[in-house]
């Protein structure tokens, strides 16, 4: 039996009814055997600052927890302005902080998203991957998940119905899960 592994998944929007937290939600559904995907909200996280970094607010303290425990990062973004949302980039800041105490270093990671757009996230996903290298992650990359068109996808009550991205999804978390387990055995 393949090595447990504990997936920390992040949305990028406060928003209690994104379609990224129900895609989170879907993910978690699909996480293949021996996968447990926990979500992460980012509310109460307040903005950066550098002369609280040594004295971390609570929340910040428990997102670096987190981080740091789980075996991978998954976030799944919404598109604002054809970038990441700024609450994802200020929790980013501050688990990135003090300089030398980055939670994310080393971490794999992945990143999916969903938008009622056409473009199904794909220029927040690629900033976000630009993050990614002075995070020291290491961004799974492919297969690509980028949800356009997301009314038609959810239901009424935020359940993934559409079958083709379902089980896009479920690939992507089989890809997820090889990653992290060939980046843990070096």
């Amino acid at each position: 039996m393949p090595t447990p592994l504990t997936i920390l998944a992040i949305p990028g929007s406060l928003r209690k009814d994104s379609f990224n937290r129900h895609t989170l939600r879907a993910a978690a559904e699909l996480a293949p055997a021996g996968m447990t995907i926990d979500t992460f909200d980012l509310e109460g996280i307040p903005l950066y600052n550098q002369d609280h970094e040594t004295n971390l607010p609570s929340r910040v303290a428990e997102l670096k927890s987190k981080i740091r425990a789980a075996d991978a990062i998954l976030f799944s973004t919404p598109e604002y302005n054809f970038s990441i949302p700024g609450v994802l980039k200020n929790a980013i800041d501050w688990a990135s902080r003090p300089h030398g105490d980055s939670a994310w270093k080393g971490k794999p990671v992945g990143v999916i998203g969903a938008t009622v757009g056409n473009l199904g996230t794909a220029r927040a996903q690629y900033h976000l991957r630009q993050v990614f290298v002075t995070l020291n992650m290491f961004p799974l990359n492919q297969p690509e998940v980028m949800i356009p068109g997301a009314t038609s996808k959810f239901d009424k009550d935020g359940t993934l119905t559409d079958q083709p991205t379902r089980e896009h999804i479920r690939k992507f978390l089989e890809a997820l899960a090889d990653w992290t387990r060939r980046l843990s055995a070096k």
